[in-house]
């Protein structure tokens, strides 16, 4: 069938028009391989890579008045009437806590080889500092022994978003002390987990809940704070996440791996030419400027502090030297593209916002970028020279519906994916050293604001019953995993 046909011909058969230019030559001489193995050659990931999934505390475990567990600002803002769709809560939400060996089973039957999780830290110190909980440590120890049992490598979160009630009570983020005590719960946790978990992130998404949740005041805690006072809260994130570095490094075993799991603005150039690449480059610095730049360089930009004035936060130079503690990966979350242009303005690029009509998912915000997934860790890589870096979160939002027969036909989510991950195959065929990648989520599950209606799981769940019932993008999943190529 493909005797005959051009490189850029069998590009456009495969589904991606980006790949052409990186196609590799599919014709040998000795005319070994057939076509099918020159296709699967081409969409193939290389020997080791790491195929996982993820979740988080909040969102999947429930059982928040069991085993110990303090109350977190989640629990408060998602009780507080109009701020969660349909009033959900995180009450019971996937009741992972009791449920956690049967969804082991499932990421058995998936193939996962990873499981990224995250601790809730009220599970380990109900008031944020103070006694530890060994309820709550217990539960951990359980998790990751049933993960290890099962042959699958636990990676763990150490705060994705469920910030101690207590703490916020005393000024949440804003309080330089919650920095310490983010960092002694941290050093704590790992004390506890190292000889069974050998790579952590110290946070999930600083841009979110700093943003979304205390300027927007559209997640807990519910905050819309003035730009000065959010550009001081915002230093004490990244201050804390340089402290828990260190305190990590401090109580884990040789041979432990610390990063973030950031999702940086996902600078993409609108035309990949090289004007437009270089664009995208240096808005990918400067819009990450108070995230992933201060953790990777130990300094804000010029441009950042000049933007914020008299608003820039107060520093030291022992903070930005704690700030920039060496890290061993870098994890993004990569969902939608922040599509960017040359511009002979002062910083040299402007953004491009896609219009109204661009297709997005069932998530309004989603819009549909598949390119983003191979410019974000290329830019890393090279802005940084990063080594290792993971996709700690990509998927979507989708209208699951249970059809006659019992399945879950979620054709957009498989597209979506295999779309995605195209573009990752990409980045990692020219060398972009992407170790994993993580989908977002194994199951469906409490989606913050959004409460139960919007469904990232390739698992879907019955908030009823709790039965799990795996999706076709399950299947696709499995797949891509068994053969390690896009299916």
């Amino acid at each position: 069938m493909f005797g005959n046909i051009s490189r850029r011909a069998l590009a456009r058969l495969l589904g991606g028009s980006a790949a052409a230019a990186t196609l590799p030559n599919l014709v040998s001489e000795s005319g070994a391989q057939t076509p099918a193995e020159r296709v699967a050659g081409h969409r193939s990931f290389p020997p080791g890579f790491l195929w996982g999934s993820a979740t988080a505390s909040y969102q999947v475990e429930g059982a928040v008045h069991e085993g110990g567990r303090g109350l977190s600002i989640w629990d408060t803002f998602s009780h507080m009437p109009g701020k969660v769709d349909n009033g959900d809560t995180g009450d019971v939400a996937d009741d992972f806590y009791h449920r956690y060996r049967e969804d082991i089973q499932l990421m058995k039957n998936l193939g996962l080889k990873s499981f990224r999780f995250s601790v809730a830290w009220t599970r380990i110190f109900p008031n944020g500092t103070g006694a530890p909980n060994q309820q709550g440590v217990d539960f951990y120890l359980r998790l990751t022994d049933a993960l290890l049992e099962a042959g699958i490598q636990p990676f763990c979160t150490l705060y994705h978003w469920d910030l101690p009630q207590v703490l916020q009570d005393r000024g949440g983020w804003e309080n330089h002390d919650t920095a310490k005590a983010f960092a002694d719960y941290a050093g704590y946790t790992v004390s506890k987990l190292g000889d069974r978990v050998k790579h952590y992130m110290t946070m999930n998404e600083l841009r979110t809940f700093v943003e979304v949740g205390n300027q927007e005041g559209r997640h807990a805690p519910g905050l819309k704070l003035s730009r000065g006072r959010l550009a001081q809260l915002t230093h004490h994130v990244v201050l804390g996440h340089g402290m828990a570095v260190q305190a990590i490094r401090a109580n884990a075993p040789a041979g432990t791996k610390v990063g973030v799991a950031e999702n940086p603005v996902a600078t993409t150039p609108v035309i990949e030419s090289q004007e437009h690449i270089e664009a995208a480059r240096k808005a990918f610095r400067e819009e990450n400027a108070m995230y992933l730049t201060v953790i990777k360089e130990g300094r804000y930009t010029e441009q950042y502090l000049k933007r914020l004035g008299s608003d820039a936060p107060k520093f030291t130079a022992e903070d930005l030297r704690i700030i920039s503690s060496p890290m061993d990966f870098v994890g993004t979350n990569v969902y939608q593209p922040a599509y960017v242009r040359a511009d002979a303005n002062e910083r040299g690029y402007a953004m491009a916002p896609p219009p109204a009509s661009y297709p997005h998912m069932y998530s309004p915000w989603l819009t549909i970028g598949p390119e983003a997934l191979y410019w974000v860790p290329k830019l890393v890589s090279e802005l940084w020279d990063v080594r290792e870096i993971y996709i700690t979160e990509n998927g979507t939002s989708s209208t699951d519906t249970i059809a006659a027969d019992g399945h879950i036909y979620d054709t957009d989510r498989v597209m979506f994916l295999r779309n995605y991950l195209t573009q990752l195959q990409r980045a990692v065929s020219e060398g972009v050293p992407v170790r994993g990648y993580f989908l977002w989520s194994l199951l469906d599950n409490f989606e913050w604001a959004d409460g139960y209606d919007k469904r990232f799981g390739i698992t879907y769940v019955d908030l009823h019953t709790q039965k799990r019932t795996p999706k076709l993008s399950a299947k696709f999943y499995a797949e891509v995993i068994r053969t390690s190529r896009v299916a």
